[in-house]
């Protein structure tokens, strides 16, 4: 039986998708330091979301519109009231860096595999065990393919029936847990761009173990909730590792050795659309070209949630800190000092937040826009956005993990948030002695 045919795509996603490549092209050559302005990376990227913008969920643009429409109101009452000096051509700069990123590391998608087609794993197993299998495997290969992993290990889990409660919640932890060191994620992204001089080895070093810790008390939270016995789990296989431990070892090489002049963020820009190329050129240009294009047009526009809400993002925190700056001359900070006091209230503020609703970008970004911090401040400023991240991300109903589940598998987010929420108050208490020791160490 032949295959269907694919809905035609329409001119407007066309469109949308090219900007979004272009973009990403322009962000590039950038790096290679040709004469590229950075307002022509976001401009490419805004006009983008533009043309989706009818696309996106109504809760979506909900937020999006209101993050973008704040920050436009600070930026006029900076200008207006209090005359700041304001470079209208760079207000939607913000964040550009993050999306260039995301762009790129959807590109893993077309590295050795054929499309539609899942990179092998092992036999499904169940119990505990499977649940640890879960989880360790959406965690590792999570950890450099982002949320696509989620389905990758959902689909080959649903095979054997409906997903249950606790397949679901291996899954969601497994993710969101990755965001506490994985230098591929979007959190990891934006804290670098917040706090440019932190330690990447020191909040990896404190990072690891406390992912570590969230695997361990997911298998043992849900050994003791459920009856796993029939539970099944996934499996990791030595070739599925093959593809994450070699791109980790490609961007410390790089990093370290052939750019060390370019941050991890826009090592991974370029080079995961760099290695996809080149893992598909032995078949030739046409197929390479064939299959880059129907990314551009099908999974690139996909990606207008993620896109405008980091866009958008950032232009709130662009038009707070300008606000801030212009009402108080730039001498007004959130903190006097911030020490672990001041990150213990930070962290649980993003995470409360993100139970009510609010992705922690948001509130990373707006506390990044009231803190003057220099030096090792930035580093345990950086811990406590991934921790927050982390967290938020697995407990709030509407972060993009939960949403992800409820569109793919009908899970309701008010379920997983309620059953998250033990989880969190134990990664909380972890997460709290863990910038205590940061801070000590630092």
């Amino acid at each position: 039986m032949p295959a269907p045919t694919p809905p035609p795509i329409s001119l407007r996603h066309a469109l949308a998708g090219g900007l979004i490549l272009g973009g990403l092209v322009l962000q590039v050559m950038r790096f290679a330091g040709l004469p590229v302005a950075l307002p022509a990376v976001s401009h490419a990227f805004w006009l983008a979301v533009g043309l989706l913008w009818v696309d996106l969920g109504q809760r979506n643009r909900r937020q999006a519109g209101a993050l973008a429409g704040i920050g436009l109101v600070l930026l006029l009452a900076a200008w207006l009231g209090y005359g700041a000096d304001i470079a209208w051509s760079r207000i939607l700069d913000g964040n550009s860096y993050v999306v260039a990123m995301l762009v790129g590391v959807s590109f893993i998608g077309l590295i050795g595999t054929r499309q539609g087609h899942s990179p092998p794993a092992g036999h499904g197993v169940t119990g505990r065990r499977g649940v640890i299998g879960t989880w360790l495997g959406v965690h590792l290969l999570g950890a450099i393919l982002n949320l696509s992993t989620v389905f990758m290990v959902g689909d080959r889990l649903q095979r054997r029936g409906p997903l249950s409660l606790p397949q679901l919640l291996a899954l969601n932890r497994g993710l969101s847990s990755a965001a506490l060191w994985s230098p591929f994620f979007a959190s990891m992204g934006v804290v670098m761009t917040l706090a440019p001089e932190m330690r990447f080895p020191t909040v990896v070093a404190f990072g690891m173990p406390l992912a570590l810790l969230a695997g361990v008390l997911t298998a043992l939270e849900l050994g003791r909730r459920f009856d796993l016995s029939r539970v099944a789990g996934y499996s990791l296989s030595p070739p599925s590792l093959m593809m994450p431990v070699g791109m980790a070892a490609l961007v410390m090489l790089f990093h370290y050795g052939l750019t060390p002049g370019l941050s991890i963020v826009s090592i991974i820009t370029f080079l995961m659309p760099g290695v996809a190329l080149a893992s598909n050129l032995p078949r030739g240009p046409r197929w390479t070209l064939r299959r880059v294009r129907s990314h551009a047009l099908e999974r690139l526009p996909a990606m207008r949630g993620e896109i405008s809400l980091f866009l958008c993002a950032g232009l709130l925190t662009q038009g707070l800190s300008t606000f801030i700056g212009a009402a108080t001359g730039s001498e007004w900070t959130l903190f006097t000092q911030f020490g672990t006091p001041q990150a213990v209230a930070s962290f649980l503020a993003i995470v409360a937040s993100a139970v009510v609703g609010l992705h922690p970008i948001i509130g990373v970004s707006v506390l990044a826009s009231m803190l003057e911090l220099g030096g090792d401040r930035q580093t345990l400023f950086a811990f406590v956005a991934l921790a927050s991240w982390a967290v938020g991300t697995s407990v709030g109903p509407l972060s993009g993990i939960n949403l992800s589940l409820q569109g793919r598998y009908g899970v309701s987010g008010s379920v997983m948030m309620r059953h998250n929420l033990g989880y969190a108050g134990v990664m909380t208490a972890l997460v709290v002695m863990a910038i205590v020791m940061l801070d000590a160490w630092l």
